[in-house]
This record gives C-alpha cells, sequence and structure tokens, in this order.
C-alpha cells in the first residue's frame, strides 16, 4: 500500500509499504480522509518528542472497514466508520473507571515515543480494535468524520469545566480546537465569548462561528480589554488551546477571582506561571487530556449541523501531494487551518 511516511525529522517520502494485518480483536479500514493535526505539524520536526522517525502519522481519519479480525462482533466490511485516537485496555484500571484517556498504557494512532509506536492513517489501510470505532452517521461525509477527533477533544475539554448559562468565556487560541471550543460554548450557553489571537483572519473566523467579541493580543491590552467585557471582574472561565507559555499566562489574567482555566494545548513541555496570582486569587488549573467518551456527542452534533467542522477546512488533496501540505503548514502559510488528505 501506498503511504507518507515521516522517514527523517522534516522529511516525507510516499513509499511502499507492507499493508497492515488486523489482530483477531481488530479491523482493517481502507481511509477515505485523514486530516493533518497541528500536533503532526509540530511533531514533524522532533521539538514534541512524540513523532520518532521512520512513522506513519495520522490519527484523524475516517474510512471503510475492508477486513474484520476473528472475534470482531458487530462491525463487517463496507461499514463506514471513525475512531478514537486513544488505544486502551479495556481492563486497564482507569478505563474501568470511565477515564480511558489516562489508562496505564495507552497509545496514540499515528504517534511514536521512547514508549511505544502506532503507525497510522496517512495511508492507503490503517489497523485499528474494534472497541474504538465509531458508526459515521447517514449524511456524514467522509471529511467531515475525519474531523471528529478535534470536536471530541474541544467536548471533553468543555465538559471538564464547571459551566452555567451566561457565564463569561474566553479562548486564548483560534486555531482549529479554539474554534470547535468556541462552537461548544455557544451551544453551553455562555456570554460573552471572547477569542483572543495573533490573527484577524482567524478571529474574523472565530466570530463566524459564535465568539461575541475578538481582541488581537498582538494590538491590544488583552487583560484590560476582557476585564471591560466582564463587569470589570474577569471571565469566569478560560480555555488555553495552544499549548504555550505567554499563552497560558494570558488564560490566568483573563480569569476572575476564583475562576477555573482549562489547559487543552501541549504544545511545550514546561510553561512558567504566576505562582501567587493563582494562590492568591483561588484559581483552578486543570489539564484536559484528549477525549474520554466524547464521540458519539461530536458525531450528532456535525450530523444536525449544531458544529460546523468544514468552516475550518483549507484543503481537500491527494495524499500524494502530503508532503507540500505539511510544509506550508509548518511555515504557517497565511489562511492555512485544516488540510484533509485523501489516499
Amino acid at each position: 500500500m501506498k503511504a507518507l511516511v515521516l522517514t527523517e525529522y522534516n522529511h516525507f517520502a510516499l513509499q511502499d509499504v507492507a499493508k497492515p494485518t488486523p489482530g483477531p480483536n481488530d479491523v482493517l479500514v481502507r481511509v477515505q480522509a485523514v486530516g493533518i493535526c497541528g500536533s503532526d505539524v509540530h511533531g514533524m520536526d522532533g521539538s514534541s518528542g512524540r513523532r520518532v522517525p521512520p512513522l506513519i502519522m495520522g490519527h484523524e481519519a475516517s474510512g471503510i472497514i475492508a477486513e474484520v479480525g476473528s472475534n470482531v462482533q458487530n462491525w463487517t466490511t463496507g461499514d463506514r466508520v471513525t475512531f478514537d485516537s486513544t488505544v486502551y485496555a479495556l481492563d486497564d484500571w482507569y478505563s474501568r473507571r470511565g477515564q480511558y484517556n489516562l489508562s496505564d498504557g495507552r497509545e496514540v494512532v499515528g504517534v511514536s515515543t521512547p514508549e511505544f509506536k502506532r503507525n497510522g492513517a496517512f495511508a492507503e489501510f490503517v489497523v485499528v480494535p474494534q472497541h474504538i470505532l465509531y458508526a459515521i452517521p447517514d449524511g456524514v461525509s467522509f471529511t467531515q468524520a475525519a474531523l471528529v477527533e478535534p470536536v471530541a477533544v474541544a467536548l471533553h475539554a468543555v465538559s471538564l469545566t464547571p459551566l452555567q448559562v451566561n457565564d463569561s468565556a474566553v479562548v486564548v487560541g483560534s486555531g482549529m480546537i479554539g474554534l470547535f471550543v468556541i462552537q461548544v460554548l455557544k451551544l453551553a450557553g455562555c456570554y460573552p465569548i471572547i477569542a483572543i489571537d495573533l490573527d484577524d483572519d482567524r478571529l474574523a473566523l472565530a466570530r463566524k462561528l459564535g465568539a461575541t467579541h475578538t481582541i488581537n493580543a498582538r494590538t491590544e491590552d488583552v487583560p484590560a480589554q476582557v476585564q471591560a467585557l466582564t463587569h470589570g471582574r474577569g471571565a469566569d472561565v478560560s480555555f488555553e488551546v495552544v499549548g504555550a507559555g505567554p499563552t497560558v499566562k494570558t488564560a490566568i489574567d483573563c480569569v476572575r477571582k476564583g475562576a477555573t482555566v482549562t489547559l487543552v494545548g501541549n504544545l511545550a513541555p514546561m510553561a512558567e506561571v504566576p505562582l501567587q496570582a493563582i494562590v492568591t486569587r483561588q484559581l483552578r488549573l486543570q489539564g484536559s487530556c484528549s477525549i474520554n467518551g466524547e464521540y458519539e456527542a461530536a458525531l450528532s452534533l456535525i450530523a444536525s449541523g449544531r458544529i460546523d467542522v468544514l468552516a475550518i477546512l483549507s484543503a481537500e488533496v491527494p495524499l500524494t501531494e502530503g508532503a507540500n501540505w505539511f510544509k506550508r503548514l509548518y511555515d504557517k502559510e497565511r489562511g492555512l487551518i485544516k488540510v484533509v488528505m485523501k489516499p
């Protein structure tokens, strides 16, 4: 089969590789659409430590079941499916508690670290265990289904955060996940929803998708603007969806006393935080890790049109052009948010 392989850092090659063979509890999926995630773009240069080459990346995907393992039940060849990005053991202590995203030994499709390697969906076929599969609803395209994973990430972050109708919310970062967080906050009845970014085009899209106010951190005093929009107190909640020290500080600076700051981005392995401000203002900082059962809700919201995934789609391209599109995303080409490849 054809696969786009990260052969060394910052270098991709389209190669002929062996088609994977499903185990007894696995299915072989013929990939129809696969998104390039921001974590793939940041991982390709080795900076994240989670894309050790050689590796076939790709964890946001959809396709058609081509083969099923001998123990697979309730799935058959020809089924239209998408799948969770987390591979976990069903008998793990955390999984039994309903926290499979924290399970010991968890792996991520299309990720390679010193602890594990699992090839992903930048290929014609990918193997995944049956218990992470989800059926694609009628009316939802393969491209839309390939974008379910980031929607589920946003749903998980918001579900962890204590919210009431009319709570004010700040979202730091208007990339793909941030734009989905904004849409979920709108559904939750938050007001105002304040989007913060450095790119005016992304801020315009944030407003289109549900942000009531936008602030360009390059040119404006962000905390002062947020204070002015929240009766001088600061926001009830904030979401940091970049993963860098300065944006974490911004998310903290924008909230009121006693607020919750949810950290979603994990671009940088370390970030300095204003400890005294956190303690004396009694802030709650929490991480949001991946997904924990939000796929069905995400698919339902996409199918009903309440979440618009195509609004962030920049291009659909053949897998053969993947290396070029990775470079364009890595170089932060203006206007590019999401690229979906078609093997």
